[in-house]
């Protein structure tokens, strides 16, 4: 009888606990510029922030899909891919592919010298949903460490951002593929 009480009180408190559990809020922050931006407003794909010129000279080439839903509109563009020589020790960044996953796209581009990777871009990232921006302000630049560190695509998942880490080495894995294609 005496632990039933025991076991009843242990489990009201620890639902208190669980209950009244508050988190610090995490500033909001641009995947590929680390510095604090105001949350995302209509786009789902951060704006390119790179500062590579295209290939040709003009802008790359976009595909830009609008669906209208009965509660939202969601408007998904995905950048051309393309691999730009930017410096004279044969630095070049590669576009990986866009990534769908449910929660939205992933794609990335890795700066390259030789068959170092240097950088890790993040072009999109899901951020149609509050949590989804949450999740991948966090992740962004904890993926980025992962693949800088492991000098691929085999990085390790993120608990709690399992499909953006798998659509982000996809990415990843896709544009070193092309690099070395």
């Amino acid at each position: 009888m005496r632990r039933a009480f025991a076991t009843i009180g242990l489990t009201v408190v620890g639902l208190w606990l669980v209950l009244t559990f508050k988190s610090s809020p995490v500033p909001r922050v641009n995947a590929s510029a680390n510095t604090t931006t105001p949350p995302a407003t209509a786009s789902t794909a951060p704006p390119d922030t790179s500062g590579q010129p295209p290939a040709s000279g003009a802008p790359p080439a976009s595909d830009t899909t609008t669906s209208a839903g009965p509660a939202a509109t969601t408007t998904t563009t995905t950048m051309a891919t393309t691999t730009v020589p930017t410096g004279p020790a044969g630095t070049r960044t590669v576009t990986g592919d866009d990534v769908p996953n449910q929660y939205g796209d992933v794609q990335v581009a890795v700066v390259l010298q030789g068959t170092r990777i240097v950088d890790v871009k993040a072009l999109q990232m899901p951020f149609d949903r509050a949590r989804s921006q949450d999740i991948s302000t966090q992740a962004a630049p904890l993926l980025h460490d992962e693949v800088i560190q492991a000098q691929s695509a085999n990085i390790d998942v993120l608990g709690g951002a399992t499909f953006t880490s798998e659509s982000y080495a996809q990415s990843v894995q896709s544009a070193l593929d092309k690099a070395h294609a």
